[in-house]
C-alpha cells in the first residue's frame, strides 16, 4: 500500500518541477507481455485515473486512438499514453481488432500476464502496463500532457541511460527469470517519469499549470498552498506573501494557473484528502485540521460541494 506523502518533504525542493516529480509515486495495475505475429490487432479499453504505455521489444506496430493520427512504433521505442484513454496497437494501419479480455491470456502473477497471437507473419513482442498516480500534484501534471509521448530508439531525445534501461527490459523480456516481473515493472515505472521529464524540456511544457509553476510570482503562490494546506489562506494573505497586490496577484493567477486563486486552494485541499484516504492511512476525522477546516462538519461540506459524494463514502 502506497503510503501518504509528506507535504513538507515534496516541497523543499528548489526547482518546482522537480518537486512535482517527486509526487510521480506509482502504484501498478497490471502489466504484460505480447507476443503477436502479423496481421493482429489489439484494442485495449481506457482505464481513467492510469498511465498506459508501451515498450516495443521486437518488431514494430502501429498505435492509434479517436485523439491520435496512427503512428509506428519500432523495437526500442518508449509510449506512453498519459490519460488511460483506449487505444489500438496493430500490425498495420486499420487492420481489425481483438479485444483485450478476448485475446489468449496466460495469468503470470496476479498483475503479469502473457498475450498471444499467431498468425504466422512477421513477429512483434511489447511489453505493457498501466500504473495508477494519486497525488493530486502528479495529477495536474498528467492533465496537461499530451495524448502520447512517443520516445523512439533512434530519435535525439534518447540519452545512454533511457537506452540501457530499455535493454534491460529488452534482455528481462526475452527469458522472465526469478524476479524478472519486479525488474521489468520498476523499469517500467523509471521510464514513464524519463518520458514525462523529455517532454516537460518541450516548448508545450511552458504553458497551463507547468508554466504557472515556473512563474516566478505564481509559482511561489502554488508553492505555499501545496506545502501549507492547513493555513486559513485568502487572496490577500497570500498576496502579502508575495508581495503583490491583491488585485494582481489574483488576476495573475487566474490567468495562468485558468482558475481564481481560492477555487484552486479549495480543489488542491479536495484531491489531497482523497489521496490520504484511499492510502488507508489517515482517518476522516484528521482531515479537517490537516487541510484547514475548523470542524469535520465543515469540511464534510466543503468535501460535498467539491466532488459531490461524503469523504466516508471513500472508505466503503
Amino acid at each position: 500500500m502506497t503510503r501518504p506523502v509528506e507535504i513538507d518533504r515534496i516541497w523543499d525542493a528548489a526547482d518546482p518541477v522537480a518537486e512535482v516529480l517527486h509526487t510521480l509515486q506509482m502504484s501498478g495495475a497490471f502489466y504484460s507481455r505480447a507476443h503477436f505475429t502479423a496481421p493482429w490487432g489489439l484494442e485495449l479499453p481506457p482505464m481513467p485515473g492510469h498511465l498506459m504505455f508501451h515498450v516495443v521489444t521486437g518488431g514494430e506496430c502501429w498505435i492509434d486512438s479517436e485523439d491520435l493520427v496512427p503512428f509506428k512504433a519500432a523495437e526500442g521505442d518508449f509510449v506512453l499514453l498519459p490519460r488511460g484513454e483506449g487505444h489500438a496497437l496493430r500490425s498495420e494501419p486499420g487492420h481489425p481488432t481483438t479485444l483485450l479480455w478476448d485475446t489468449d491470456r496466460e495469468q503470470i502473477s496476479d498483475r503479469y500476464e502473457l498475450l498471444t497471437h499467431v498468425s504466422g507473419g512477421d513477429v512483434s513482442t511489447t511489453i505493457c502496463g498501466a500504473v495508477r498516480i494519486d497525488h493530486p500534484a502528479a495529477q495536474h501534471l498528467i492533465a496537461f500532457l499530451p495524448p502520447a509521448i512517443h520516445l523512439e530508439a533512434s530519435g535525439s531525445a534518447r540519452d545512454v541511460w533511457m537506452e540501457s534501461t530499455v535493454g534491460l527490459i529488452l534482455h528481462e523480456a526475452a527469458e522472465l527469470r526469478p524476479g524478472g516481473e519486479w525488474v521489468i515493472t520498476r523499469l517500467a515505472d523509471l521510464l514513464v517519469v524519463q518520458a514525462i521529464r523529455t517532454w516537460l524540456q518541450s516548448e508545450g511544457a511552458a504553458k497551463g499549470w507547468v508554466g504557472a509553476l515556473r512563474d516566478r510570482d505564481v509559482g511561489r503562490g502554488l508553492r505555499l498552498i501545496h506545502r501549507n494546506p492547513e493555513r486559513g489562506w485568502t487572496v490577500d494573505s497570500l498576496a502579502r506573501e508575495l508581495h503583490m497586490s491583491r488585485a494582481a496577484f489574483s488576476r495573475r493567477f487566474s490567468q495562468l494557473v485558468g482558475e481564481p486563486p481560492m477555487a484552486y486552494l479549495t480543489r488542491w485541499r479536495m484531491q489531497l484528502a482523497v489521496a490520504w484516504l484511499r492510502s488507508g492511512e489517515v482517518r476522516v476525522a484528521d482531515l479537517p485540521s490537516r487541510l484547514g477546516y475548523g470542524s469535520e462538519a465543515a469540511f464534510g461540506r466543503a468535501f460535498k460541494r467539491e466532488l459531490g459524494v461524503s469523504p466516508g463514502s471513500l472508505l466503503k
